[in-house]
């Protein structure tokens, strides 16, 4: 088991959270907790650097799409950096990645890399 660790810094579109460790359901909490205290501008992008992150169970998920939800929310796009293969590969099963924007660029519901919503001009 390795601890997670979040660090948040800002950046001119908006916070980048980067996560390292493990992602799951002994830690998902402390992610949807700092999220509850993040405050988004509507037009920012969240987003959530998973390069360090080495494990991610239904609980992890779970709190990605709590991410997804504040920053919709707050009419602010979200979007995932440095997903390791194996997250992807999750991601991708279960669907998600009709609503993330992922590192191929593909989205349904995600920000296009200028950070508007996808299908918004």
């Amino acid at each position: 088991m390795n601890p997670l660790r979040i660090t948040a810094r800002n950046v001119p579109d908006g916070p980048v959270l980067e996560i390292v460790g493990d992602l799951d359901h002994a830690t998902a909490g402390r992610l949807r907790e700092l999220l509850a205290t993040l405050t988004l501008r509507p037009g920012q992008r969240l987003v959530l650097d998973l390069t360090g992150m080495e494990f991610c169970d239904s609980s992890g998920i779970t709190a990605l799409i709590v991410a997804h939800h504040h920053a919709r929310a707050a009419r602010a796009g979200i979007a995932l950096a440095g997903v390791p293969d194996h997250t992807l590969r999750v991601l991708r099963i279960v669907g998600l990645d009709q609503i993330f924007a992922l590192p191929d660029g593909t989205a349904a519901d995600g920000p296009d890399p200028s950070g508007r919503p996808a299908g918004s001009a």
